[in-house]
């Protein structure tokens, strides 16, 4: 995860704003209003930012739109992605499809069921909003066929937990209010909730959450671990872990290295290094070795106490796992060294 800066941050837009506001500047030019140079909708909450169109295409019974998607400052694999929604009429309602780089659910758990467009169901809300009410307003049929393309969003898609998730050939459309907020906690726990969603709808037996990329590898070959059993915790334990207590699933795997291990030993939630601490005064008391206390970090401390302080930790991770989970979970902890090597495990 990117580091958030310290100067103030500028949010963005969601793909489903994008894609809302290429609905409506495309659904304007099919029924006669001409090309715009921008555009203007509301979103969930009553804001009602204006759009550039970006891109501009028709013909004989459609008309697409496109909008560059800003994200503000976020570090978002979609800036600066084109959304084009191609519109056209439909036989009965709104109906909508998957273009280029925009993917297909193939796997149940996600809220949309599989076989249907990657198109969640508020931005699908605000594209249905826009043709209800241009068609009110223009005295239009409100039965239209929205397409979505992302031109690269085949390649952009494979930076994303998508493939995970069982979303097929492109992004998804994405968002709940329509605003990107800078560096948001709450979207990577969206994800992990989305993934908890599918492994329990597919009846996995066996997930894992790791603390990053070198302990996911080492983790999933342990255990010959699918890919979609695979849950991207990352810094956020505590919000997989009381996910998983509502939506429980037979066994999990927590793995990391020693030092996000420990921070979550010590009973952190968060262990994200801006957001939680080694106590190193509670480490030397708890292993019994003073010169803990003048350590800098978890790894250091490794290094000077060994496999004790390894099997410490994983014990003590594994007992702050257990106390979030209901008795049905059976749960077991991996700690690892910087090379990918286990150095303990507990609940084996």
């Amino acid at each position: 995860m990117a580091r958030k800066p310290d100067t103030p941050l500028r949010r963005g837009w969601t793909t489903g704003a994008c894609a809302t506001a290429a609905t409506r500047a495309a659904l304007l030019g099919l029924w006669g209003q001409g090309k715009l140079d921008e555009v203007q909708i509301t979103l969930p909450k009553g804001e009602t930012p204006v759009f550039e169109v970006a891109h501009w295409d028709e013909g004989p019974g459609w008309c697409e739109a496109g909008i560059i998607k800003d994200a503000g400052d976020d570090p978002d694999v979609t800036h600066g992605a084109l959304v084009i929604a191609r519109v056209s009429p439909s036989d009965s309602g709104v109906r909508f499809k998957a273009g280029v780089g925009v993917g297909q659910v193939t796997m149940p758990g996600l809220p949309i069921p599989p076989g249907e467009p990657a198109i969640n169901p508020v931005p699908r809300q605000m594209m249905k909003g826009v043709v209800h009410d241009l068609a009110q307003e223009l005295g239009q049929v409100p039965d239209v066929v929205i397409e979505i393309s992302i031109p690269n969003g085949a390649e952009l898609a494979r930076q994303t937990w998508n493939p995970r998730l069982g979303v097929k050939g492109g992004l998804s459309i994405l968002g709940t209010t329509g605003i990107v907020r800078p560096f948001s906690c709450a979207a990577w726990i969206a994800s992990i909730h989305r993934g908890i969603d599918v492994a329990c709808a597919q009846g996995l037996p066996h997930v894992a959450g790791c603390t990053g990329a070198t302990s996911e590898k080492t983790v999933q070959a342990l255990y010959d671990l699918p890919d979609h059993a695979m849950l991207d915790m990352g810094d956020f334990a505590g919000g997989l872990l009381k996910y998983l207590a509502k939506h429980p699933v037979p066994r999990i795997t927590i793995g990391g290295g020693i030092g996000k291990m420990t921070k979550l030993a010590q009973g952190a939630r968060d262990l994200h290094s801006g957001r939680s601490q080694v106590d190193f005064d509670a480490l030397a008391k708890a292993l019994g070795e003073d010169e803990l206390k003048y350590m800098n970090t978890a790894l250091q401390a490794y290094e000077k106490i060994g496999e004790d302080m390894a099997t410490w930790v994983a014990n003590h991770a594994l007992e702050n796992v257990r106390a979030m989970l209901p008795d049905s979970v059976k749960a077991d902890t991996v700690v690892i060294d910087r090379e990918g090597k286990i150095i303990a495990r507990a609940g084996v």
